[in-house]
């Protein structure tokens, strides 16, 4: 499964808890996670999607590294089964 198929997923499952996925795009500070997930209640976190069996570049670990030090939650998918899951995880925060 490609990662576009899994974002797309991803973003289908996010909608129908009531939030929206939006891509995220940093300029001038590469290696963000690609999705910031915004669900009802005020929970957020950060999605890097990923092809299955793929992992994040050195760059895009520091940076998932530094979110999570500021107390965002991160995760890193790469099969569209992980989506429920995680969004569980996310909605149980707090």
């Amino acid at each position: 499964m490609r990662e576009k198929i899994i974002e797309r997923k991803l973003a289908a499952a996010v909608k129908k808890t009531g939030g929206v996925a939006l891509k995220f795009v940093s300029p001038g500070f590469d290696g963000m996670p690609d999705r910031l997930v915004l669900l009802p209640g005020g929970r957020i976190a950060f999605v890097e999607i990923k092809a299955p069996g793929k992992k994040p570049r050195p760059l895009q670990l520091a940076r998932h590294r530094l979110l999570r030090k500021l107390g965002f939650q991160v995760y890193i998918i790469d099969n569209a089964d992980q989506i429920g899951g995680m969004l569980d995880a996310i909605e149980n925060s707090m």
